[in-house]
């Protein structure tokens, strides 16, 4: 196993962060792999902190959907919300050669930098801050969620899976 060092914060994120004069924060971490862990490794509610899914259309079409940390992408939702057959996630290899820039399951929830267009969840619009990796798995960035929004004309939609709760005990 690699102990690869940290790239740090993607430029392109940062100038456009700057182009577009959202104030931010940057933090580095602990090396995570995951949206859930990177939000506990940043001290920050998972609610505000995007999970980013690179997905594709069986048209072809591709984008970038935000939900949070502890959500999960539903596919069949997407497929409705970007009128599609069928909507896939892209594989790590694919992101590698789209983004050659970021770290492969870091990418930060910013689809302008990639061409894309942006989508996300309505959960991600109930609060005030949104943090997302900043295209490396040791670092985050932190933005004014209105900011950010306005900046790519993020598309809310419902895109979240439905949670399941098991059902309450017979207690006699």
């Amino acid at each position: 196993m690699s102990t690869a060092v940290s790239k740090g914060p993607m430029k392109s994120l940062l100038r456009w962060l700057d182009s577009n004069r959202i104030d931010h924060e940057i933090h580095e971490h602990q090396r995570s792999l995951t949206a859930l862990a990177t939000a506990h490794a940043e001290g920050v509610d998972p609610k505000s902190f995007g999970k980013v899914i690179w997905v594709r259309t069986a048209e072809g079409r591709d984008a970038l959907i935000v939900v949070d940390a502890d959500d999960h992408l539903d596919l069949r939702k997407a497929r409705e919300v970007l009128k599609s057959k069928k909507v896939q996630l892209l594989d790590e290899e694919h992101v590698r050669r789209l983004a050659p820039d970021c770290d492969p399951g870091a990418m930060p929830a910013v689809g302008e930098l990639f061409g894309l267009p942006t989508y996300a969840d309505f959960a991600v619009a109930g609060t005030p801050e949104i943090s997302f990796n900043a295209g490396s798995h040791a670092y985050a960035v932190r933005v004014d969620r209105l900011a950010w929004e306005e900046a790519l004309g993020v598309v809310y939609a419902d895109l979240a899976a439905d949670r399941w709760h098991e059902p309450p005990r017979y207690q006699p």
